[in-house]
């Protein structure tokens, strides 16, 4: 089952999977929007049909520069609108304690608050617009975004590739000794439920005649 998915996944258009990866790692990048795109999700599932070198380049290539690009307008509506963004109903109710967090690491750190805090969520959806509001400069900003977004994909794409192949080692043996095993494990959970349930169904009876 898990092979057929990932076959399936490797069988479409390798230019459609990489730009659909692509603008969710956007989305998820641009002030907002990290909220509802699963950038992270999609980029772990796609990095599964990475396998082969120019696979991995092409998709890393790309989702670096989604990466950097939803970056760089979430800066740019941090700079223009400044700290009303604090104040807006998005802001107050997903991620009011993750902007002042990463406003405050980025009075401590920099530059370099921008490059660690692409690795983590939801921090990292905020902190370009936080950057853009706390006045660091863009010539730091945008190179620190980059090196970060590069980085980070790099080690999703491993760790996708690593999880279909790792999958796939796995169903391999559950094919054969595996699913008798996991087969006899069921039925014997089931067995267990139905007795539990039987015996809390007479208690309840009892307890009702008693009444």
């Amino acid at each position: 089952m898990i092979t057929d998915i990932l076959n399936w996944l490797q069988d479409l258009p390798q230019p459609a999977l990489v730009g659909a990866t692509g603008l969710l790692v956007f989305l998820e990048c641009t002030i907002g929007l990290g909220f509802l795109a699963p950038g992270e999700s999609g980029l772990l599932i796609a990095a599964t049909t990475a396998h082969t070198v120019p696979r991995f380049l092409v998709l890393w290539a790309v989702v670096t520069v989604c990466a950097t690009v939803g970056d760089s307008i979430g800066y740019t509506i941090g700079h223009r609108w400044g700290p009303r963004l604090r104040e807006t109903k998005l802001i107050q109710k997903h991620g009011l304690d993750a902007w002042d967090r990463a406003t405050g690491i980025l009075q401590r750190r920099g530059a370099w608050a921008v490059f660690f805090a692409r690795f983590l969520p939801v921090i990292r959806t905020l902190t370009p617009a936080a950057a853009g509001t706390s006045g660091l400069p863009f010539r730091k900003f945008l190179p620190a975004a980059f090196a970060g977004a590069m980085c980070w994909s790099a080690l999703h794409i491993s760790i996708g590739v690593a999880l279909g192949e790792a999958a796939k080692q796995i169903e391999s043996v559950m094919n054969t000794g595996g699913l008798i095993v996991l087969g006899v494990l069921v039925l014997v959970g089931l067995f267990f439920l139905h007795r539990w349930r039987k015996k809390r169904s007479t208690q309840e009876t009892k307890q009702k005649d008693a009444v």
